[in-house]
């Protein structure tokens, strides 16, 4: 059985590893700094925390995509190469938008990429990508191409916004199809803790006759935990009375094992054919200061295991957890 490395790249959370059909690994991640999109690519799994990162695009000097450059993926979908990314604006760091870039060629380490703009909604449906929008993914379902991002709305009477996870059918990479659909808002306690109502980072696995789709909830400290929705396979994925919701996360912290905010997870075949997941956590919980200003969410490779339903199973294995030597950023007072 492989041995996987902890962490397989410090300092780098949203971790999205993407296998080719060439069976070469993608890897992007949002970056400390949160001013570029830069991706890793390498035949195993474990080379990616030696491989060299190309940086493909960097933030603009001012107005639109000049702030905040989140939770960055990589995607081959309807032909064409895609990465998918949020960005705020400069000034107005809170507008928060996803956008795309597109290859131009057909080697995302070498050809150049270019800016596709911000994400359309479908014709006559005037609501996605007007507010606070982030955490972009896609996925292919018999033929058809689907689109999950998180999406605030609120009122200006309304103490915080609400983050929601929202579904429709895509058309072309960066154009919705169908009208926006809510897949799941923060009904429970462990969805609202920390101070913020939140369902966000959305990941999709098909298997087992399922789509399952993962989500991180809360806010980013200790208390960020991850949810499960289950449709069939079968099943109208645009209709939200086909998706299930767990009552209970799935994956939080684990103070015994020094997890502190699992989330924000991808999922991808390993080296071995088995399947696994990367998510990104800390090694302590005490945070001083903003949590945006602590980049020691590290990226880490979960082997999963599956319940008797297919549902995937996160349990960490003491023995493979910080397996390889790492560095944290110097923390004053943290971690003492």
């Amino acid at each position: 059985m492989a041995t996987y490395l902890s962490p397989l790249v410090p300092q780098r959370a949203d971790p999205y590893l993407y296998k080719h059909t060439d069976g070469k690994y993608y890897f992007t991640a949002t970056c400390p700094a949160y001013d570029r999109i830069e991706i890793r690519c390498a035949d195993t799994v474990n080379g990616i925390a030696t491989a060299k990162a190309r940086v493909v695009w960097t933030k603009h000097p001012f107005g639109a995509q000049a702030s905040h450059i989140w939770a960055p993926e990589i995607h081959y979908i309807m032909g064409k190469w895609v990465i998918y990314y949020a960005a705020g604006a400069k000034p107005g760091k809170w507008k928060i938008r996803p956008y795309a870039l597109i290859l131009q060629g057909t080697d995302p380490m070498k050809d150049e990429w270019v800016e596709a703009g911000m994400l359309q909604a479908a014709d006559g449906d005037p609501y996605p990508f007007t507010s606070f929008s982030l955490d972009t993914t896609v996925f292919e379902h018999r033929g058809r191409w689907y689109i999950i991002w998180a999406q605030k709305f609120g009122t200006d009477e309304a103490e915080k916004d609400i983050s929601n996870l929202y579904i429709a059918e895509l058309a072309t990479p960066v154009k919705l199809k169908t009208f926006h659909v809510l897949l799941t808002t923060p009904d429970y306690d462990w969805e609202r803790d920390g101070g913020f109502w939140v369902n966000e980072g959305p990941a999709v696995l098909k298997r087992a006759g399922k789509i399952f789709v993962t989500f991180s909830a809360s806010a980013t400290g200790a208390c960020y935990c991850m949810g499960l929705l289950t449709a069939d396979e079968n099943a109208d994925l645009i209709d939200p009375r086909s998706w299930q919701k767990e009552r209970y996360p799935v994956c939080k912290t684990q103070p015994s094992l020094k997890v502190y905010g699992p989330g924000h997870n991808s999922f991808v075949e390993g080296d071995e054919g088995e399947m696994l997941t990367l998510m990104h956590f800390r090694d302590y919980e005490k945070i001083h200061g903003d949590p945006l200003n602590d980049h020691n969410r590290h990226a880490h490779v979960l082997k999963l295991k599956f319940a008797e339903n297919g549902a995937p199973m996160f349990e960490f294995d003491p023995s493979e957890l910080y397996n390889t030597p790492y560095e944290n950023e110097k923390q004053k007072n943290i971690n003492s």
